[in-house]
Formats: structure tokens, C-alpha cells, sequence
């Protein structure tokens, strides 16, 4: 796992909306409009944690005044690892995160108030609640949050791993999918697998993967095969859906989000039990 090496009101809403990113559009796109050209990834909207990376998120359903949501990995949990089948869900916390500006500046202290969600069973996520609404962060800090996609990652994509801890990107494209990613006694469904050149470290960990062509959020960064060991802790294995056992030295993962918003409700709220939310239940 990429963790590190034990090394007022109604018209500003509707304002900071725009702004944000978060208000739909007044009207549908021209059908003949060209494709957009790339977007610019920069650090805006990413997060340095104490031992890992992340990133303020927003659903796609999301609003400015709901509250900020920050993402990470499960493994990067301040209680440490999750057991295999452990759900949190709605647990107090008070974790602190070094907002970061376009160029990689500290820009201010954001602080949870709680874990909404964390598993390490299926997935490697960690969301945290904060005590701000998207809002209140743009204004004050001039940050708007990225936006997770809700749609599967697709083969071939270009993306970038922004790493807050360490203050670098990663350039790649996805590789292609792993049915299932085996590492120590945990299991990830349908990872994320990198082409070589995003050869992240530990500190990368719960660095959110953008996709370049849209700016959306297809995954989480997380683990890589270290040493070439098999299966092991910092050396996952990659397991096809006949039980056959692959090992790639040096290749690196990370995890869909996709299916995140499907377990979302109004107000960014975890709500298990929405149709379609597939995440593990406590």
C-alpha cells in the first residue's frame, strides 16, 4: 500500500454554485459542439494529510452548501488498517488536512468532524466529513473541490495521480482492470492498473487519479508491487477470475470511485441502502 514508508445568504450560494462547478447547466450543449481539449491538472483541490494524500471531493449531485467531503484511502484511516469485512460509517474524528493551492501552497488547515465512510473490503477508501461547506471553502480560499465520476473508467484513458503529501503528479494512462487485487489478507474488486510511468511511492496513498480529458475523479490511488513478492503486504498480486496468479513488479493501482455517488443521498449523506449503492455495509 502506498502509505508512507514508517519512513448571504441565497445569492452567494447560487454564486459560489457557479463557481463551484455544482449548479446544473442553463441549457444542453450544442450537439455538434468539438470535443473539449484537455484539462489543466493542477493541486487546487488536493489535500496533504500526515501520512498520506487526498482530495476535497464533490458528488455529482452535490451542492455548495452541503458539507466538504475529503477523500483518502481506507488504509490511510487515523485508527489504522480496517480489517477485512470492517465498514465505519458516521464515527467522530477530528483529522486534520493541509489544503493545498494550484501550485502546491498550504492555503489553510481544514479539520473533519467525522469519518462518513471507510473500508478497506471491495475498495481501500477513507471519506471524512468537514465541519465547512464547499461554499464557505471557495470563498474564503478561492478552492473548489473535484468532482467524482460516476461512470466506469475506461482503458486507454489518460490520467494524472496527484499526490498532496509529496507535492507531485503523476502522468499515465490506465492500463487496463484487475478482476481482483490480492494483498496480505485484503482483497480489491476490479482495480485500477497503471501504465509504468506513474511509479508512485509511499505517500501517494488516497491521491486522487483524474482523468485529463474530463477533470473528474475515476479512482484512488493505493497500493504498487514493491519487491516482486507475492500477495504480500506492499506487493499485491493480480488474481483473473479463474483463481490465476500474476505478479508485476513495479506496477502500481489504485481504486475505482464510480460507485461512490450511488450510495449519496441529498446533503452528502452516506446512505447504504439507495438502490444501486454496491459498497460493503458494516
Amino acid at each position: 500500500m502506498k502509505h508512507p514508508i514508517r519512513t448571504t445568504l441565497a445569492a452567494l450560494a447560487a454564486a459560489a454554485a457557479i463557481l463551484l462547478g455544482l449548479a446544473g447547466p442553463a441549457s444542453a450543449a450544442p450537439a455538434a459542439a468539438p470535443a473539449p481539449a484537455a484539462v489543466t491538472v493542477t493541486y487546487a483541490g488536493t489535500v496533504a494529510l500526515d501520512d498520506c494524500s487526498g482530495s476535497v471531493i464533490a458528488m455529482p449531485a452535490s451542492v455548495a452548501s452541503d458539507p466538504a467531503l475529503v477523500m483518502t484511502n481506507g488504509h490511510c484511516l487515523e485508527t489504522g488498517f480496517l480489517n477485512p469485512g470492517q465498514v465505519v460509517l458516521n464515527q467522530s474524528s477530528t483529522r486534520s488536512f493541509s489544503l493545498l493551492s494550484s501550485t502546491g501552497r498550504k492555503l489553510t488547515t481544514l479539520r473533519a468532524v467525522k469519518v462518513a465512510y471507510a473500508t478497506m473490503t471491495d475498495t481501500d477508501i477513507t471519506i471524512y466529513q468537514l465541519g465547512k461547506t464547499y461554499a464557505q471553502i471557495q470563498s474564503a480560499y478561492g478552492i473548489a473541490p473535484l468532482r467524482l465520476s460516476a461512470t466506469h473508467p475506461v482503458a486507454g484513458t489518460a490520467i494524472k495521480v496527484v499526490s498532496g503529501y509529496w507535492k507531485t503528479i503523476y502522468s499515465c494512462s490506465v492500463d487496463g482492470f484487475v478482476f481482483a487485487l490480492h494483498e496480505s489478507n485484503w482483497i480489491w474488486k476490479d482495480s485500477v492498473r497503471y501504465t509504468s510511468t506513474c511509479d508512485t511511492i509511499g505517500g501517494t496513498s488516497g491521491s486522487p487519479v483524474i482523468d485529463t480529458s474530463t477533470g473528474l475523479v475515476v479512482a484512488v490511488n493505493n497500493t504498487g508491487n514493491e519487491d516482486g513478492a507475492r500477495c504480500t503486504l506492499d506487493n499485491p498480486c493480480e488474481v483473473d477470475q479463474n483463481g490465476n496468479v500474476t505478479v508485476h513488479q513495479g506496477t502500481n493501482y489504485a481504486e475505482e470511485t464510480y460507485q461512490i455517488p450511488a450510495c449519496v443521498a441529498a446533503g452528502n449523506r452516506f446512505d447504504l441502502t439507495l438502490p444501486g449503492c454496491t459498497l460493503p455495509k458494516p
